[in-house]
């Protein structure tokens, strides 16, 4: 299991190459450690292989690729809230609902965790906090390049993975595990459930806003796609209400893994249309 590193333009293009190094001659789990995939717009696709995958997924009885990128970031309901605290109150008014309905949500979504995280005095919003940083740091004249943290796990999470049902690969047997240390909503010094552990994102002097995610395991099939999706959306939406411009997403991932169908993947990361124009 060796790592890998890439680096494309938007989602669909990193998310295929990122499959392409895992399915390879003398990998037979697909799998591999400490991956890098560098998307310089992730909230951009290719729509080819955006409908390709969404057609196979579909067919295989996977959630739509949309359902995935929600959980990170709620496009619609933010296209429809006038600004971030509109958002945080009408997703923490419909979180408890979210949580009932699909079992997927039981222990909670990572955007619920963005903007409830569960602090020792209450829900804690990491997404106004964090835009109202970004916009004052930005508005002087030497910002504070890495100042900007976002938790996703919590230290009473179990060590279990980001499926649930049949979706884990029954040869995945790699453990992979959180250790939180900055907390949300205490660590607010300049310096100083989930497979997404983290989210850090950076500020340049040309006020361009990077972020880096850590996830501990990354399924391919599953969840990948979609993930990287909804965080370039966050990534846009914090520069957006910050006043600054959007930049790149890296993505490390502890363990990542093509999780079965590659039969039904192959033609998709090799380019060869499925659906008929």
């Amino acid at each position: 299991m060796s790592l890998f590193i890439v680096d494309k333009a938007n989602t669909s293009l990193a998310w295929q190459e990122a499959c392409l190094k895992l399915d390879v001659p003398g990998n037979p789990k697909r799998d591999a450690l400490h991956t890098v995939v560098r998307i310089a717009n992730a909230a951009a696709e290719d729509p080819q292989v955006r409908a390709e995958f969404d057609q196979m997924r579909k067919e295989r009885g996977y959630a739509p690729i949309e359902t995935v990128a929600n959980t990170l970031f709620p496009a619609e309901l933010a296209a429809v809230s006038r600004t971030p605290e509109e958002l945080v109150r009408r997703y923490r008014t419909m979180y408890p609902r979210l949580r009932r309905i699909d079992p997927g949500n039981k222990t909670g979504t990572y955007f619920g965790r963005i903007v409830a995280y569960p602090g020792e005095d209450g829900p804690v919003d990491q997404l106004t906090a964090l835009i109202d940083r970004i916009r004052r740091q930005a508005a002087g004249r030497g910002p504070m390049t890495a100042a900007y943290e976002m938790d996703i796990a919590h230290p009473d999470d179990e060590p279990a993975s980001d499926l649930s049902g049949g979706d884990h690969a029954a040869d995945a047997d790699t453990g992979t595990w959180s250790a939180p240390v900055h907390a949300a909503g205490k660590d607010n010094g300049l310096r100083g459930f989930p497979c997404l552990s983290h989210c850090s994102f950076q500020l340049d002097r040309d006020r361009v806003l990077h972020a880096v995610a850590l996830y501990r395991s990354h399924y391919m099939v599953t969840r990948a796609y979609g993930n990287y999706l909804g965080l370039g959306r966050l990534l846009d939406y914090l520069a957006k209400h910050a006043g600054v411009s959007a930049g790149a997403l890296t993505v490390i991932a502890g363990h990542a893994q093509i999780e079965r169908d590659i039969s039904a993947l192959r033609p998709i990361l090799r380019g060869q249309a499925r659906l008929v124009a």
